[in-house]
């Protein structure tokens, strides 16, 4: 069947990420008729007929299977490349995903009831870092950086430093300073994605020799865990565009409960971005943005002195215009 006469389907895939024991998990799926989809995100058609809106869609069909309530939801980009479920001579409809990140609270925990059920049907959530273990800094420099890939991207630069292939601006030692910090360029944890896709046009992920890019370079061991079809790539954007929106957007909130600490606060703040945070600067930097609130109670949770309850102070959202956590540049 041609591709016109195959014609076009729209589906929705959802970045879904919640909290659960101190790490940014993402909502992957499990079975579907069969067919084992581990390491998928959750995805589904849009009803054009049911569905007023593409978001009213995603929220429905997302409950529907997996009975979570999704808080932030925005739209990411729209993936329409022919060839991005990388079947061999696709005849099938082109199937144009729209990608969605969406934020919720996991209330009862990975072992709770929502957890269970996810579990029941070979899904669950997952640490992101899994898929990205290069983009962790919390702990100082991760060490898959210089044992792995930069010794690969090296050999990769030298071959054409100043390539354009595919109409990019920029030559591969450009990328490769402005993406991955080398030759001195600070590390910016925002560009997520631009990282991902140059590895994969280097041939160093899976999905670049599943897809069919030959590359004597490969890495001896998986750079993260491979996901199916281009599902590594809309996580890589949701995390890109999560991590800039902390700065100017109160998103950190749809991830923490109702009270919290301002140590559970900053602990969600770093697993976020990947850096690790001065205790007395970010306590300086949430006071002086207004975000939060004493509620006036204390928590005992981690069994020594005391610890104050805060909450988030939604009046902000109508006293400035862009009301984030602006961590500037690492140091």
């Amino acid at each position: 069947m041609s591709e016109a006469a195959g014609g076009i389907e729209i589906g929705l895939n959802a970045a879904i990420v919640a909290m659960v024991d101190e790490e940014p998990a993402v909502l992957t799926v499990g079975r579907d008729a069969g067919v084992d989809l581990a390491d998928a995100l959750p995805f589904g058609p849009f009803d054009p007929v049911r569905h007023r809106t593409l978001e009213l869609g995603l929220r429905a069909w997302v409950e529907a299977q997996t009975a979570l309530r999704l808080g932030h939801v925005e739209q990411l980009y729209t993936f329409g490349d022919r060839g991005r479920h990388a079947r061999a001579d696709d005849a099938d409809p082109h199937v144009v995903s729209v990608g969605y990140l969406a934020l919720t609270r996991l209330v009862d925990g990975a072992e709770g009831p929502t957890g269970r059920a996810l579990a029941a049907t070979g899904g669950g959530f997952r640490p992101w870092y899994d898929y990205f273990p290069w983009e962790d800094w919390r702990r100082g420099r991760p060490a898959i950086l210089d044992e792995a890939i930069l010794p690969a991207m090296r050999a990769w630069r030298a071959e054409d430093p100043e390539h354009r292939g595919l109409g990019r601006a920029l030559g591969r030692a450009e990328r490769l300073r402005l993406h991955f910090g080398e030759d001195g360029a600070p590390w910016d944890e925002e560009k997520v994605l631009e990282r991902y896709e140059t590895l994969y046009e280097a041939g160093l992920i899976a999905e670049a020799s599943r897809d069919g890019r030959v590359c004597a370079r490969a890495a001896a061991a998986p750079l993260g865990r491979a996901m199916r079809f281009d599902h590594r790539r809309i996580l890589a954007t949701a995390i890109s565009r999560l991590r800039a929106k902390l700065k100017y957007r109160p998103v950190v909130f749809e991830l923490m409960g109702e009270s919290f600490t301002l140590t559970e606060l900053q602990k969600t703040v770093e697993a976020i971005s990947g850096r690790h945070l001065h205790k007395q600067n970010f306590r300086r930097l949430v006071e002086n943005a207004a975000l939060v609130e004493a509620t006036g109670e204390t928590s005992l949770v981690t069994g020594g002195r005391p610890a104050s309850l805060y909450r988030f102070r939604r009046e902000v959202l109508a006293e400035r215009p862009a009301p984030g956590l602006r961590l500037g540049s690492r140091g």
